[in-house]
């Protein structure tokens, strides 16, 4: 499988899941949780092309003269991560099955849960700094979503918006940074951004996109001074908390 059609399962997987009927817990958490395996078992196969520190690179011609395409990567690094996603994703897809009530509106929760799975693998699979922005902000989009599922509580509300603002907000900071990493680099390709470590440590605008950079970082994974929108996002149901916020979302700041 490709790295493309594997970016893709799970954001089909979340049109299906929108359109099946409301009381279809079975159906719906069958699913996603096929969906996630299969992406665990064709991401576990991958592992003889990056155990020696091999890169997997897949690229579609998009907007080449200004050197944005969409550029696909995995190397050791981002297979962890990528099995981390669906793996635990396909445990949670599991849980979330005998968690959720059948009054709850689950095909909006199983949408809205595979998108963000969607979402998360492409940030860690992104060999472009502006796409790895672009599916960092789609996370924090779905994870708002997520956390407000129970949109009749007003904790779940307030602890969706904080999580958004703050995320949101670190977002355009990272976006901002990533653009003149861009500049220095003289290239957004991911690639050679990471070969260029000695030209940018050494120019001037480093320490100005190095702060940028890590405010995105601090603030998705909820570290210090950023942690308090947290506790409140656990408002969220159980299965959204053990996914975004024990093993998944909090993890992309790690990973950056």
């Amino acid at each position: 499988m490709s790295l493309i059609v594997l970016l893709l399962l799970p954001f089909v997987g979340s049109c299906l899941a929108a359109v099946l009927p409301h009381n279809a817990r079975n159906a719906e958490s069958i699913l996603a949780g096929l969906v996630a395996l299969v992406g665990t078992v064709q991401v576990a196969l991958l592992y003889p092309q990056v155990a020696d520190g091999g890169v997997i690179r897949e690229e579609l011609l998009w907007l080449p003269s200004l050197g944005l395409n969409l550029v696909l990567r995995m190397d050791g690094f981002a297979w962890l991560f990528s099995l981390l996603v669906l793996g635990i994703g396909t445990l949670v897809s599991l849980y979330a099955r005998y968690y959720m009530s059948p009054q709850d509106p689950v095909p909006r929760f199983f949408a809205f849960f595979l998108a963000f799975m969607g979402a998360m693998l492409g940030l860690v699979i992104s060999g472009n700094l502006i796409q790895l922005v672009f599916f960092w902000e789609l996370t924090s989009l779905f994870s708002f979503l997520l956390i407000g599922y129970w949109h009749h509580r007003a904790d779940a509300r307030r602890g969706a918006y904080m999580a958004l603002m703050v995320t949101g907000a670190g977002g355009l900071c990272l976006l901002v940074g990533a653009l003149l990493l861009g500049h220095v680099v003289g290239s957004y390709d991911l690639d050679k951004v990471l070969a260029a470590g000695d030209t940018i440590r050494q120019h001037a605008l480093y320490p100005v996109l190095l702060p940028l950079i890590l405010i995105g970082a601090l603030s998705k994974s909820a570290q210090f001074p950023f942690q308090f929108w947290l506790p409140h996002a656990m408002a969220a149901p159980t299965p959204v908390s053990a996914y975004l916020h024990s093993a998944t979302m909090v993890k992309a700041g790690v990973f950056l």
